[in-house]
């Protein structure tokens, strides 16, 4: 006697087939990029004290409509904020523009996206770089890293949030 399971199976083996010959298979395809994404860099993964790194960040326009307002905040990771003894700040903001860097302000813990000069249109990125000062009486032997959320406004009235977006760790050397 033969199993009514084997049946149904070869009966949808053979759907499977005729859909694949025939194309209407569904196919496998590459998911569309986000509306606007934000990623970061540093100019050097280690520092010592007294010293200082640059953390760019870029806002990437992936979307066919302009981007109008930026919101972004960064805030310490966990573990850099159970290293008490990690003294570090924010002292310098500027804005890469055409015509070269231009000062820009709110250096952290909230509200950097005032510093990416809005309006960004579709297809291009704005990059901001901010100066993490390490102070000279800090702790060494300790990494020091910040993770970010962003909302991101366009032209045509829809919007879309993201992150946390992680930093790349800072690692404070002892000299």
């Amino acid at each position: 006697m033969r199993s009514p399971l084997m049946r149904r199976f070869g009966l949808a083996a053979v759907l499977a087939l005729a859909l694949a010959v025939f194309g209407l298979a569904p196919s496998a395809s590459a998911a569309d990029p986000a509306p606007a994404e934000l990623t970061f860099a540093t100019d050097s993964a280690t520092t010592t004290p007294g010293g200082s790194v640059k953390l760019s960040m870029t806002i990437a326009n992936n979307n066919t409509y302009d981007v109008w307002f930026v919101y972004q905040t960064i805030e310490p990771t966990w573990l850099t904020t159970q290293r008490p003894d990690l003294k570090y700040s924010f002292t310098g903001c500027s804005l890469t523009t055409t015509n070269g860097p231009a000062p820009c302000s709110g250096t952290g813990p909230a509200n950097l996206g005032a510093n990416y000069g809005a309006t960004i249109p579709p297809g291009q990125s704005r990059t901001v770089t901010l100066t993490l000062d390490v102070a000279a009486d800090s702790g060494c032997n300790g990494n020091i890293g910040f993770y970010s959320y962003f909302y991101v406004e366009f032209s045509d009235s829809t919007n879309v949030s993201g992150g946390p977006v992680y930093t790349p760790v800072t690692r404070v050397l002892c000299p």
